[in-house]
């Protein structure tokens, strides 16, 4: 297939690119900024400057070409968000990119659309022991107002795509991102100042390694089903305070301080995610469905490999 990629040069898109070359698709890459244009060149792969949020601009930038299927991986999150307004300027790419991007690939003929949507939509809180599978209410209003403006994204992206006339529409609830990426590194060198604590108690998270994101998202590209939305996380879930401790390890750094968890409540986002949630979310419609398995089924395998490195 030929493939319009909106955030090729980001941290997924780059992940990305290679294994969609490797499979013998076409990419065509959208990318807001020169650096991430040498970036693609360098790939091997053609780019055009655009901005989601410009819908004019986007559909100018792109009369002419052709593609049969879109992938929208494109975010405006720097590093760890920790704060909910580090996620605004993404909550605004869900709802009016979104919407852009798909009238662009009506303009272009794609008749293949994949977004990336994120495992906590589910709900920042405890959900039990039991596996959180794809037919769980996604992105419903939890009466909190900061919250809420990120649910209405997640749901505007997911019922814009699954729901768009014409086009084979997938959603891809990708897990917490981790591997050789920016956040990951962040992390890292704050865990090696000492400056991350692990909290007491912990919540529970679902990882996944950019790689086996990326690897997915081929997967979805070539083998899924239209109107479907896919878990993509790893094999097994993970107490935060144990992911942060591996994370020290795997970075080379001391052994976190433990602290109270309300500590963590000066970072309220970071407060959610790493203390509120309990989250054990099921990849078995993804390997059933996709026939994709994670090369790094747990967090450990993954992180061994930032060890090595």
């Amino acid at each position: 297939m030929k493939v319009l990629l909106a955030g090729a040069s980001g941290t997924l898109g780059t992940a990305l690119v290679p294994m969609l070359l490797a499979s013998g698709h076409q990419v065509l890459g959208l990318t807001r900024s020169e650096r991430g244009a040498a970036r693609l060149k360098a790939m091997g792969v053609p780019s055009l400057p655009a901005d989601l949020m410009d819908a004019d601009g986007l559909l100018a930038a792109l009369k002419g070409h052709q593609a049969d299927a879109v992938i929208h991986q494109a975010t405006a999150i720097a590093g760890a968000p920790m704060f909910h307004r580090d996620l605004y300027a993404t909550d605004a790419l869900r709802e009016r990119g979104t919407a852009n991007l798909l009238r662009a690939a009506a303009e272009i003929g794609a008749r293949r659309f994949l977004t990336q949507s994120f495992f906590l939509g589910y709900g920042y809180r405890d959900h039990g022991p039991e596996p959180v599978e794809e037919e769980r209410p996604f992105a419903m209003p939890t009466g909190h107002r900061a919250f809420d403006r990120h649910m209405r994204s997640m749901r505007a992206n997911e019922d814009q795509v699954l729901g768009a006339p014409g086009i084979d529409g997938i959603a891809l609830r990708y897990g917490m991102f981790y591997g050789p990426e920016p956040t990951t590194r962040r992390l890292m060198s704050m865990l090696r100042r000492r400056m991350l604590p692990v909290p007491r108690p912990s919540g529970t998270t679902a990882p996944i390694h950019i790689h086996d994101a990326a690897s997915a998202t081929v997967a979805a590209l070539e083998r899924g089903h239209a109107e479907q939305a896919y878990n993509i996380v790893d094999d097994r879930p993970v107490l935060f305070a144990d992911y942060v401790r591996a994370l020290a390890a795997a970075a080379g750094a001391p052994e976190p301080v433990t602290v109270p968890g309300p500590v963590f409540r000066a970072l309220p986002y970071l407060h959610a995610l790493m203390v509120d949630t309990g989250i054990r979310v099921s990849n078995a419609k993804a390997k059933r469905r996709l026939g994709w398995r994670p090369a790094f089924p747990t967090y450990r395998e993954g992180l061994e490999t930032l060890a090595d490195g």
